[in-house]
Order: structure tokens, then C-alpha cells, then sequence
């Protein structure tokens, strides 16, 4: 779901609400992590806050506002922001209408899609920040417009065990599967995020395991062993489910660790 622009100075965001901006933000909270590296990134002199948990780029040195589930409202407000930019699935619509009730003008994003979010990142910044496309989000947006190159290869996706969750339909992340040409034999669930057992992940007959190190993070001595007769893939979280930068490597870095080229541990 694409929100629709406003007019001069009252663009609407990804929901559609449209927002006051008499001029581009200056003072930017970001409450999601791959929003945050991609202002990081890309207005660097802007961002003033994110969450504890935005990890890159490394070094951002940025005040902390806690998580994305319990942000601290109280720093929030204190850092006098322009802008916050959240996201639909990440945050809560709790702070979002309780910072809007305070007079903090809140972006929100929804991204479900390579697509959506190409689409997302580029009126952030181009209507929103008035700063163009990054060269990041250029090179993504030719990358992801490329033909699937892998043979429709069967997966799974784990992003939690005990209980065992993967990725289900309507997600970023089962999108960008369908880009490389990999089918997610999960991606007509009824959930999103799927809990199902062992066995039933087992009989859902996948090829091949992608086993992300976020949000669970698995690792070569755990989540391999419970597949013993399917090959498993050690992938990077952020090439599967951040919509940043990283976008514009990921397409290259997730083929190289399916095909075997790369650094992901296949067994």
C-alpha cells in the first residue's frame, strides 16, 4: 500500500495521513533500524535520534531512545524533532498517536514489497527531505529490477525456533525470495509470520533452509542440526529484511550464499 502525496509542504505518508511540513526536516528520529541507516547514510546531518537497537552504519553516534516497541516519548519530544519516521509493522500505532497528540509529526511506512519499499525510500527522501534519490537507493531500484536468475528452488525461512516461526505471505522478505526465483513454500499462509512444529516444516518439503542471525539469531551449531536431510543456508538478516542501503547488495550477496559462491555456511 503506496500512500498518496500531498501538496506543497503537506505530503501524506504511506497510510495516507498527510502531514505539516513548512519545510524539509532538519531534526529526524528514526524508530526502525533500516530507516535509520538510511538516513544515516544519506542526511547524516539530520538524524538527531534511533532506537537502541539501529546498529548501522557502525559508529552512529546518535541519542538513544530505546527500542522500537517502548521508545522513550519523553527523549523523543526533548530532542525537538521535525520529523520521526516509524513503520507500520515495526511500531506500535500507541506511540505513534500519542507523539502525534504532543505535536511531533510522524512519517509512517509500510513496506511489504521490494516494491513498496523502493517506492517508500524514494518519497521519504525526495518529497519528504527534499534530497533527491540517494545513489543507494538507485542502484537497489536496478538491481531488483532484474529477471529472477535462480531455478524456483523450494525454501524456508526460519526466524525463530522454540516455537519454530518462519516467513509467511505478504512479507518484504518472502517478495524479495520471489525476486531471486526462489519459492517460499510458506507464502500462501494464512499469517504473516507463521508458528508451525517441526515435523510440519519438514513436510512442507522445502529444498533448501535460509537461517537468518536476526531476529533469532541462528548460527552454524544452532538451527543446521534440525535439518539434517535439507540443505541450510547461513544468511545475513539484514540482506533479508532491511530495506536500506543494504538493498542495493543484498540481490548480489543473497545469490553468492544460495549458489555457494559467497560467505554464507552451506551444509
Amino acid at each position: 500500500m503506496t500512500g498518496r502525496s500531498g501538496h506543497a509542504g503537506r505530503p501524506a505518508d504511506d497510510l495516507g495521513t498527510v502531514l505539516e511540513l513548512p519545510r524539509p526536516p532538519r531534526r529526524v528520529v528514526s524508530l526502525v533500524p533500516s530507516l535509520t541507516e538510511a538516513l544515516a547514510v544519506s542526511v547524516p546531518d539530520r538524524l538527531v535520534g534511533a532506537t537502541d537497537w539501529c546498529t548501522h552504519p557502525a559508529g552512529l553516534d546518535v541519542v538513544r531512545v530505546r527500542g522500537t516497541k517502548n521508545p522513550d516519548r519523553a527523549a523523543i519530544e526533548a530532542l525537538r524533532p521535525d520529523l520521526v519516521v516509524v513503520n507500520q509493522e515495526e511500531n506500535r500505532k500507541l506511540d505513534v498517536e500519542r507523539l502525534r497528540a504532543a505535536g511531533v509529526p510522524v512519517w509512517v511506512t509500510v513496506i511489504e514489497s521490494v516494491e513498496q519499499a523502493l517506492a517508500s525510500m524514494g518519497r521519504l527522501f525526495g518529497e519528504v527531505l527534499d534530497v533527491g534519490t540517494p545513489d543507494w537507493l538507485a542502484t537497489a531500484t536496478r538491481e531488483w529490477a532484474r529477471p529472477p536468475e535462480l531455478p524456483g528452488t523450494r525454501v524456508a525461512v526460519p526466524v525463530w525456533r522454540d516455537p519454530w516461526m518462519v516467513v509467511g505471505a505478504r512479507t518484504f522478505t518472502g517478495d524479495l525470495l520471489g525476486r531471486l526465483g526462489l519459492v517460499n513454500v510458506f507464502g500462501a499462509s494464512a499469517d504473516r509470520y507463521p508458528r508451525v512444529e517441526l515435523p510440519e516444516l519438514h513436510a512442507a518439503g522445502p529444498e533448501l533452509v535460509l537461517l537468518p542471525d536476526e531476529p533469532y539469531v541462528f548460527t552454524a551449531g544452532d538451527g543446521p542440526e534440525a535439518f539434517p536431510d535439507t540443505a541450510t543456508v547461513l544468511v545475513s538478516g539484514r540482506q533479508l529484511t532491511w530495506y536500506g542501503p543494504s538493498l542495493a547488495t543484498a540481490r548480489a550477496d543473497l545469490l553468492a550464499a544460495v549458489t555457494g559462491t559467497g560467505q554464507g555456511a552451506v551444509t
